[in-house]
């Protein structure tokens, strides 16, 4: 039995969005963000308080691209994985984690000293600041989405899952707008996939069902 602890559009959407691509059924438990402040009992099942909580049977996991990984790897074979012998698997694994080392990273500022701190301790600058180190960071995307769909292996995998949520994210912070055009263009080609869709439709109903309101990461205008 899969199942994920998961809060509405956080780094867990990863491993839903994975799971909706591959036809995998789980478990969905949603989740009041931050569940550490919100939802204290949260903490019996992570201790960090953090979320994703992925379990498969009695495994934990608690990264989302790790996550994203072991269920393109452990329940395929499927075209989302990259296998070691395959020639792309460097990249593959380089653009799995670049996804939230690089890219996620920064936005976690932005979000916190934007929008989460209470006012008086909020720090335009530092929204300001790591706005633009995301941003910077995108260069490295730029040049190779302009000229390919998907970022390796000539085909849509994981680690455009890994990427596309913090495109996701981007959207939600308002930092979208200032994308280079081949990266809005790769980011609405991963926004029209079937996949994404149904991850964003089953958060939507498990919220509902589960009497979760919209939190703090909702989109603009949802």
């Amino acid at each position: 039995m899969l199942k994920l602890y998961h809060c509405e559009n956080a780094r867990s959407f990863r491993p839903l969005w994975a799971m909706e691509e591959m036809g995998l059924t789980c478990e969905l438990t949603m989740l009041p963000f931050p569940p550490r402040v919100r939802d204290k009992s949260f903490l019996q099942i992570n201790p960090l308080g953090t979320i994703p909580a992925f379990f498969d049977g009695e495994m934990l996991m608690t990264e989302s691209a790790a996550i994203c990984q072991y269920l393109a790897s452990r329940y395929g074979p499927t075209d989302l994985d990259v296998p070691a012998s395959d020639p792309a698997y460097g990249p593959y694994l380089n653009w799995l984690h670049f996804g939230e080392a690089t890219l996620t990273f920064p936005q976690t500022l932005v979000l916190r000293y934007g929008r989460f701190e209470p006012p008086e301790r909020r720090l335009p600058q530092v929204v300001e600041d790591y706005g633009q180190w995301f941003l910077a960071r995108l260069r490295a995307i730029d040049g190779l989405v302009a000229g390919s769909d998907y970022l390796c292996a000539g085909r849509f995998t994981v680690a455009d899952i890994s990427v596309g949520y913090a495109l996701m994210l981007a959207h939600m912070t308002g930092l979208s707008g200032r994308f280079p055009p081949a990266v809005t263009a790769y980011w609405e080609r991963l926004a029209q996939r079937p996949g994404y869709v149904k991850a964003l439709e089953r958060q939507r109903h498990a919220a509902a069902e589960q009497g979760i309101s919209s939190g703090p990461l909702s989109a603009p205008g949802g």
